[in-house]
């Protein structure tokens, strides 16, 4: 039987979407008959004709070249050797700040209600001022510019002013420590490092000037350092390599300059996650960063001018890298620095509340914490401007949906999302021409080739298997740091399937052209040969109070495999005989008898990565004896004690 929609947007509102207006002046298509219909035509125009989807989404979307293409795409079929854009020049920074409103705002909020309002003029002279200082500090296209920052304007500021003289940019979040941090930017070699005094967190002051002079001193390749004045400190900056305070470098007198850089040079540096060995440095392209993400903002979330844009996200996450892109579109910028429910749950929809938020982007895991907590934003707060609420990070429960519909607005764009580093954007997204189902990603995303493979390669549909994307894309990375060969690009994502993008998800596709994720495929149990993704368990296990975070892996026992259940309680709960009958119940109920967990054991802890996701491998190998393959990969790793050697397990 056909699932209904959750909810399903007005004619109106479908009619005056930015992607119903790209189908009418941009596509071979008439805007009339039935959306799905229409949208599957649109998306396999979209994949069959690249270069002619391709240029009218940078004819629609407004991308502006300071050389045109002398083609498109070459080489399609080769799914790791394409070139997008041959011939073409541009400069991301002067595509964010030059070619969109001019009354544009960004507005910087943190959790102790400091709040901070940059017109777009101001930024662009801060943008100039920055941009030289670095030059003046020896940087050169091509050469790389590190930041360990805060979610500030200064770190926008920053990365902006990198971007405008052809330079790389990579920024982590200044939670990381040492260890982690030493791993991802000294393999990059940044020439100058921008920094914070400090930063507040859940109401706590932490220092990061300790930090800042570690990671400074073990970085030969650094030459200067720029440190941000923001945690009301009277800073002391001796020991770093010529140090500059960024207050003092912002001066009147600064005139903006652009260098024109070819579309497939390096724009940004992203790391994954480590947790298998040393992070990849994933390297992205000026051009293909930024088309990916106008056709995602614009046809695919509907963000336009006049539209105010929020993601809860650090620096070091590849949404804060989206976030700063919708610029481009003409939107403002809304920056949130500190925890999301402190000094209370209600912090962040006070916010969205007073700053007319019109997208509001978070995770999985905030919507679920945040129901727990039992604050309803809908009986607390107008937000009558509110159109789009975006999630990511984890599978979405459809309890979650639930929650969203119920408790914040009824009458809301509610848009899963997944992707990730690796694309730096998204396969699959929302859609403002299609209703929303609970537990479902609305569709595959324009000019993404996406499918289901089963283990042999073979293309399914209403059933689960591994997702892939058969076809090139301009944001793919242009490589990794010191591959020079490009052999380990190679073999992260086209090893399983030669020729095909394999990205390690396992998921679904409905009928109706949805996509169900089920978690990471190198995570997924196959207890008595039936898979099953982790967060078909997950997603049950959230509609529980008594239970504030769980991890579940599958245990090597008796020729088969087990699975092994972790929670951790919420406050008063106790795992007793009435609350493990109460998970097992659900769980059957919710899913199957095979989804439910022979073993089930506290933790005061769960182990989570430095971008905040849970570790199944960790705690996999932990539960089998094995080394742990990266500990500085995870936020806590103190935590995996409390799985090593457990008694329970041994029998």
């Amino acid at each position: 039987m056909t699932p209904s929609p959750i909810w399903t947007p007005a004619p109106a509102r479908v009619a005056s979407s930015r992607l119903a207006r790209f189908v009418e002046e941009s596509s071979p298509f008439e805007f009339e008959g039935d959306m799905r219909a229409l949208y599957r035509d649109l998306h396999r125009w979209s994949i069959r004709d690249p270069a002619a989807f391709w240029s009218a989404v940078a004819d629609f979307c407004g991308l502006e070249l300071n050389e045109q293409p002398e083609a498109v795409v070459e080489d399609y079929e080769r799914m790791s050797g394409a070139r997008w854009f041959r011939g073409a020049k541009l400069n991301y920074a002067e595509n964010l700040l030059e070619f969109g409103r001019r009354d544009q705002a960004v507005v910087f909020v943190n959790e102790r209600g400091d709040r901070r309002e940059l017109e777009i003029g101001e930024i662009k002279q801060q943008v100039a001022a920055v941009a030289r200082a670095l030059k003046q500090a020896g940087v050169e296209r091509g050469d790389r510019v590190a930041a360990i920052l805060p979610n500030t304007p200064e770190c926008l500021i920053a990365a902006l002013a990198t971007a405008s003289i052809g330079a790389v940019w990579s920024s982590c979040s200044p939670d990381f420590g040492r260890p982690s941090l030493l791993d991802r930017l000294g393999q990059i070699e940044p020439k100058v490092l921008f920094g914070v005094d400090g930063y507040w967190y859940a109401g706590k002051r932490i220092d990061c000037l300790p930090t800042l002079r570690a990671i400074a001193a073990a970085l030969p390749s650094v030459t200067a350092t720029i440190v941000t004045h923001y945690a009301g400190s009277d800073a002391d900056l001796k020991g770093l390599p010529q140090p500059m305070r960024f207050e003092d470098l912002v001066v009147a007198d600064a005139r903006i300059e652009y260098t024109p850089v070819a579309f497939g040079d390096p724009l940004f540096i992203m790391f994954s996650s480590g947790t298998t060995g040393p992070p990849k440095c994933i390297v992205h392209s000026a051009g293909g960063t930024l088309l990916q993400h106008v056709k995602e903002h614009q046809l695919h979330t509907n963000i336009g001018a006049g539209d105010r844009v929020f993601y809860y996200t650090t620096c070091g996450w590849m949404m804060w890298n989206w976030l700063i892109s919708a610029l481009a579109s003409g939107a403002d910028l809304i920056l949130y620095d500190g925890a999301p429910l402190h000094p209370d749950p209600g912090v962040l929809w006070r916010m969205a509340e007073r700053e007319r938020v019109t997208v509001f982007g978070t995770s999985a895991r905030y919507l679920s914490a945040l129901e727990k907590s039992g604050y309803a934003p809908a009986g607390d707060r107008s937000l009558d401007a509110l159109e789009s609420i975006l999630s990511t990070g984890s599978p979405l429960a459809p309890a979650s949906f639930d929650f969203v519909y119920g408790k914040i607005k009824t009458d809301v764009a509610l848009a899963s999302i997944a992707g990730g580093t690796d694309l730096i954007s998204c396969f699959v997204l929302g859609n403002p021409l299609l209703p929303v189902y609970r537990g479902e990603i609305q569709c595959i995303g324009l000019g993404m080739d996406v499918r289901i493979y089963d283990q042999d390669g073979n293309k399914l549909v209403g059933d689960k298997g591994e997702l892939v994307c058969a076809s090139p894309f301009p944001s793919m990375p242009v490589g990794f740091w010191n591959d020079p060969e490009g052999d380990a690009y190679r073999n992260a994502y086209f090893e399983r399937f030669p020729g095909v993008w394999h990205h390690g998800d396992f998921a679904e596709e409905t009928p109706h052209g949805g996509i169900v994720m089920y978690g990471r495929s190198d995570a997924t149990l196959n207890p008595g040969g039936v898979r099953i993704g982790t967060a078909e368990i997950y997603r049950l296990l959230e509609q529980l109070p008594e239970i504030a975070d769980a991890i579940v892996v599958g245990q090597q026992w008796d020729g088969d495999m087990r699975i092994v259940l972790f929670v951790q309680l919420a406050e008063a709960a106790e795992l007793d005989a009435a609350l493990t009958a109460k998970i097992q119940q659900t769980i059957r109920a919710g899913a199957s008898p095979h989804h439910v967990p022979k073993v089930i054991l506290e933790v005061d802890d769960i182990p989570r990565t430095l971008n905040g996701k849970i570790s199944e491998r960790a705690v996999s190998d932990a539960v089998h004896g094995r080394s742990i393959g990266n500990l500085k990969a995870l936020a806590n790793p103190q935590s995996l004690a409390a799985f090593t050697n457990r008694a329970e397990l041994a029998t």
